[in-house]
């Protein structure tokens, strides 16, 4: 089964959807809270897909999703604030509202991954 990066600053949030994903029958290979070490999974790590939280603290996950996207990584946004707190030039990805159920997030990966 696939492997996820998940990116979520709120630890309580990121151990609920890494609990989701393992249910799910996938792996988390790389968990992150904060920008520096989420652009260093992004840029070195290996795994199939990412769940990106938009915002992390005061920083945007747009570097993020660029190291992504630059490696071709399929990911996902999960957001609170609906389409309009995704990243403009990013605006065509698939997102997550917050909070999302486990069905959701296994509709979303089905769109992620061929």
């Amino acid at each position: 089964m696939a492997s996820v990066f998940l990116v979520e600053d709120e630890v309580l949030i990121r151990m609920m959807v890494a609990e989701m994903v393992t249910e799910l029958g996938y792996t988390v290979a790389a968990e992150a809270g904060d920008l520096p070490s989420a652009l260093e999974h992004a840029k070195d790590d290996a795994f199939d897909l990412a769940v990106l939280d938009v915002r992390l603290g005061p920083d945007s996950i747009a570097p993020v999703a660029k190291a992504l996207a630059h490696r071709n990584i399929p990911f996902a946004f999960a957001t609170g604030y609906g389409a309009d707190g995704v990243p403009e030039e990013f605006s065509g990805r698939p997102w997550l509202q917050k909070p999302f159920a486990i069905e959701q997030l296994e509709r979303c990966f089905a769109q992620l991954l061929p």
